[in-house]
C-alpha cells in the first residue's frame, strides 16, 4: 500500500498513527481506435526523458511496424509485450507522445509518469512497529504445541480460521503466489524455505532483471513487500511468524523504485512475468503511480488503464488469479465524485473531482481483480478502508488501531504481525495487509482444487467467505459521528463485500 514524509503512500500500508493514505479506482472498458496513418515529421530530442507505454495491437508484425514509427518520433524501445501489444520506450521529445498516437498501428499511448527519469533517492516508508524482544518472548511463552513461536500474536489467523486450517493443509508446494511489490528479502529463515526463485524478479525498469537477488529489497528500501510476503506464506517452523497458506510457495516481483513509485511499465512487467513463470496468485497491494485515479478520457493516462489491464487480462487467462487492495482513505467508492488532491504525486498535485469510473485506480478494480477491504481484531471494517456497494469483493484482516479494536490476550497490537528484511519481524496495518490474507486463502483454494481456472478459484472464495452484516451505524472513533455509511445486506454489502474469507472451508470443500 512510497515515500511517506508528503506524499501519500502508494503501497496501501498505513504509519503507526493510521493516518489515511489510499486509492482504488473502476475499470477501463474498450480500446481507443487507431489514428489514421501518418509518418511523424522530424523530431526534437531536447525535452526531459520521460518513459511511455505504447499499446498496439497484439501480434509481432504490428509491433515490428511501431517500433519503426516509435523510432522515427526519437523514441527507443526499451522492452516490448508482444503478446499483449504493449511496448515500452523512453524518449526526449517533448511531442513524443502526441507524434506516435498518429502512427499506424498504434492504438494508445501516454507518458508513464510527470517527472524525468532520473536516478531517485532511497527512502524507506517508516510504516512499522518492530517486535520488541520482550513481545517476543512473553509470545513464545504463549505458544502452545503445533504453534509458531510468535503466532500468539497473530490474532489474524483464528480471525479467518487459518489455524483451523492447518490442522488440515498448510497448502500444496506446486502452488506458487507472487508478491508484486517492493521486494522479497528471501533469505528471511520464515521465507527461504518457501520462495520460489524462478518465479521472482526485479522489474523496476520495465523489462525483467533475472539477476539473483534482484528481487530484493536494497538497504534502505521498503520492507513492505516483505511483510506481505510472510502474511502470504511464512513457513510453519516452530520459530517465527505462521503464513496463511504456510505450505505454499511465494515469490517476489519488485516493481517500486527506491524512492517507492509504482510506475505502469513495471507493473505491466510483472503481471506478464507472472503469468509467463507458473504463478497462480498475484498480490497487488499498491496503487500505479503517479496517478491516483487515471481519466480514461485523458490520452496518457488512459494509455496506462489500457496497458495494464492488458497486462492484468493476460495474467488471468494463463490461470493467474489477481488479488488487490482497495485502499485506505475512508472512501465510499460507489460514489460518482471523489476529490483527488494528491495527483501527479511525482510532481505537482493539483485538486480535481473524478468519477471513479470513469478515473479508475489501477489496478485495484480492473476487470477480474478481487478487491480487498480491511477488518480489525473486532472484526469491523477498519477505521481507514475503503469500501462501496459494488466494489468490494471480500474483506479480512488488516488491522486497525487498538483504540479502535483492541485484540483478545495474549496479543497486544491491533496491527498485523509478519516478516521484516534481515530476520525482523513487525507490525503494520492497512488493505495492504488485508489483501495478502485474502491470496493466501487464494492459494489454499487452488491446493484444494489443483485444476480449478480462476474463475472457479474467485467463485469458491467469495462463496466460503462469512457473510457479514453491516451491524449497527458505523461510529468507529465513539463520537456520536456515523463515519461511514454501509448499504447492502447480510450477503452482500460495501463494507465487507460477501464476506470475511474463510480458510478453513478452503482447505475441506
Amino acid at each position: 500500500m512510497a515515500h511517506l514524509a508528503s506524499r501519500r503512500t502508494r503501497v496501501l500500508t498505513l504509519p503507526v498513527g493510521l493516518a489515511l493514505t489510499a486509492s482504488l479506482g473502476f475499470l477501463p472498458t474498450g480500446t481507443a481506435a487507431a489514428a489514421p496513418a501518418e509518418e511523424p515529421a522530424a523530431v526534437t530530442a531536447d525535452g526531459p526523458q520521460l518513459s511511455y507505454v505504447v499499446n498496439t495491437r497484439a501480434g509481432h508484425g504490428t509491433v515490428k511496424q511501431v517500433r519503426k514509427a516509435i523510432a522515427a518520433a526519437g523514441g527507443t524501445v526499451v522492452t516490448s509485450y508482444d503478446k499483449i501489444g504493449v511496448v515500452v520506450v523512453h524518449s526526449k521529445n517533448p511531442d513524443f507522445g502526441p507524434t506516435i498516437r498518429k502512427a499506424k498501428g498504434v492504438q494508445s499511448a501516454g507518458a508513464t509518469r510527470t517527472n524525468p527519469i532520473v536516478p531517485q533517492a532511497t527512502k524507506d516508508i517508516g510504516v512499522g512497529q518492530p517486535l520488541t524482544a520482550a513481545q517476543a518472548r512473553a509470545a513464545a511463552d504463549e505458544a502452545v504445541a503445533g504453534q509458531d513461536a510468535l503466532e500468539p500474536l497473530q490474532w489474524d489467523l483464528p480471525a479467518i480460521k487459518a489455524d483451523k486450517a492447518h490442522e488440515k493443509s498448510l497448502g500444496s508446494s506446486k502452488v506458487t503466489v507472487a508478491v508484486i511489490d517492493t521486494g522479497v528479502d528471501d533469505t528471511h529463515p520464515d521465507l527461504a524455505p518457501n520462495f520460489d526463485r524462478e518465479a521472482s524478479v526485479n522489474c523496476v525498469s520495465g523489462a525483467p532483471d533475472t539477476t539473483d537477488g534482484a528481487w530484493r529489497p536494497a538497504a534502505g528500501e521498503s520492507d513492505h513487500g516483505t511483510h506481505v510476503a510472510g502474511t502470504i506464506a511464512a513457513a510453519k517452523n516452530g520459530t517465527g511468524v505462521t503464513g496463511v497458506a504456510p505450505g505454499v510457495k511465494v515469490s517476489g516481483i519488485k516493481v517500486s523504485t527506491p524512492a517507492g513509485f509504482f510506475y505502469t511499465e513495471a507493473v505491466v512487467c510483472g503481471f506478464v512475468w507472472a503469468a509467463e513463470h507458473g504463478v497462480d496468485v498475484t498480490n497487488n497491494s499498491y496503487y500505479t503511480d503517479p496517478w491516483l485515479f487515471n481519466c480514461k478520457n485523458d490520452p496518457d493516462q488512459g494509455a496506462l488503464v489500457e496497458a495494464i489491464t492488458r497486462a492484468t487480462r493476460y495474467a488471468e487467462g494463463k490461470g493467474v488469479v489477481n488479488v488487490a487492495a482497495a485502499g485506505n482513505s475512508d472512501h465510499d467508492l460507489a460514489l460518482d465524485a471523489i476529490e483527488d488532491s494528491t495527483s501527479p504525486n511525482d510532481t505537482t498535485p493539483v485538486t480535481r473531482t473524478v468519477d471513479p469510473s470513469a478515473c479508475p485506480d489501477i489496478p485495484t478494480m480492473l476487470p477480474g481483480v478481487v478487491t480487498v477491504s480491511a477488518t480489525g481484531a473486532k472484526g469491523l471494517k477498519s477505521s481507514y478502508s475503503n469500501y462501496g456497494l459494488g466494489v468490494i469483493d471480500v474483506a479480512a484482516p488488516g488491522g486497525d488501531s487498538t483504540r479502535y479494536q483492541t485484540p483478545e490476550a495474549p496479543a497486544v497490537s491491533g496491527l498485523i504481525l509478519s516478516t521484516l528484511p534481515g530476520g525482523g519481524f513487525g507490525y503494520k496495518a492497512g488493505t495492504s495487509m488485508a489483501s495478502p490474507h485474502v491470496a493466501g486463502v487464494a492459494a489454499l483454494i487452488k491446493s484444494t482444487h489443483p485444476h480449478a481456472s480462476p474463475a472457479v478459484v474467485k467463485a469458491l472464495l467469495t462463496h466460503q467467505a462469512d457473510a457479514t452484516a453491516c451491524g449497527a451505524p458505523y461510529d468507529i472513533d465513539g463520537d456520536g459521528t456515523v463515519d461511514a455509511v454501509c448499504e447492502g445486506g447480510t450477503q452482500y454489502n460495501g463494507f465487507y463485500g460477501a464476506g470475511v474469507v474463510d480458510a478453513l472451508d478452503a482447505v475441506r470443500r
